[in-house]
């Protein structure tokens, strides 16, 4: 596979979707920058995508490793119509759309480990990790963050991650476009977090 690292533009991701999408080359947390910019206002349907994030984490705080531009790591904020108590439904609802968009763009059978890991092959290739609060106004706020190995090679991730780590392009055998999945991904989620979510418990 070519080891030639793509970068993701925002007015192409802007033109595909009706998301404000912000980019930057790295930060700690995409799950903070939202939450930062969710303080100052953001609107709902904000994605923050990273190149690269320094601390990025997954469920229980688990650290999340983020290889500069061969993934996608990026977070949404959402305004669904739950309750802080039922974040869980937005959790799965979030990885079905993930399994989902993986499965159309690489024809790959994805499958979820609950509550949030998702897995092709025996390896874990992406995972949600959502955060909630209840605003000024008594609605619910979450900020989704996402992370999907896209374009890694095994020696691409840390050694200790070797062994049960995934990519897609590892699946596939070959390089995947970040920006035709990131689009998937989150006409996926718009589509069923901006309707009412079922209930899958």
């Amino acid at each position: 596979m070519s080891k030639a690292r793509d970068r993701l533009i925002a007015a192409e991701l802007c033109a595909a979707l009706p998301n404000e999408i912000v980019i930057v080359d790295e930060t700690e947390s995409t799950n903070d920058f939202v939450w930062n910019a969710f303080e100052a206002c953001a609107p709902e349907g904000l994605v923050v995508f990273a190149e690269h994030q320094t601390k990025g984490r997954g469920q229980y705080g688990r650290r999340w490793d983020s290889a500069s531009s061969l993934g996608l790591w990026f977070s949404i904020l959402l305004r669904p119509a739950l309750s802080l108590l039922d974040s869980p439904r937005l959790t799965a609802i979030l990885a079905d759309a993930l399994t989902t968009a993986i499965a159309q763009e690489t024809g790959l059978g994805p499958t979820v480990k609950l509550p949030n890991d998702i897995y092709v092959s025996g390896r874990k290739v992406a995972g949600v990790l959502v955060e909630g609060r209840t605003a000024s106004d008594r609605s619910y706020v979450a900020v989704a963050g996402i992370g999907i190995n896209v374009n890694h090679a095994i020696e691409d991730f840390p050694e200790e991650l070797r062994g049960t780590a995934g990519s897609l392009a590892m699946a596939t055998g070959k390089k995947l476009s970040r920006e035709k999945l990131a689009i998937r991904a989150l006409l996926n989620i718009n589509e069923r977090v901006r309707m009412p979510i079922p209930d899958l418990r």
